[in-house]
């Protein structure tokens, strides 16, 4: 795992257990064979390219009770 990756993804995700959550069901759905948001090495695992792609903003979390949320065209994994 990326150090540097998971500082810079817990800054856009302070919270660890839902950074944890975020990035598990994230890790899922990569060995699944689902697409990326990122580019990436070729070998690059697939912890660092979902802890990439909270880095960069590409992924988000929501919570049930969240009202009023803005839209987004960007992935949203609920919690």
């Amino acid at each position: 795992m990326n150090l540097d990756l998971l500082k810079k993804a817990q800054e856009r995700i302070p919270c660890v257990p839902v950074l944890v959550n975020l990035v598990s069901k994230r890790v899922k759905e990569l060995n699944a064979h689902k697409g990326s948001y990122v580019k990436h090495d070729f070998n690059a695992e697939a912890i660092d390219i979902a802890l990439q792609e909270v880095a960069e903003g590409k992924l988000i979390a929501e919570f049930e009770d969240d009202a009023g949320r803005e839209e987004t065209d960007k992935p949203v994994w609920t919690l």
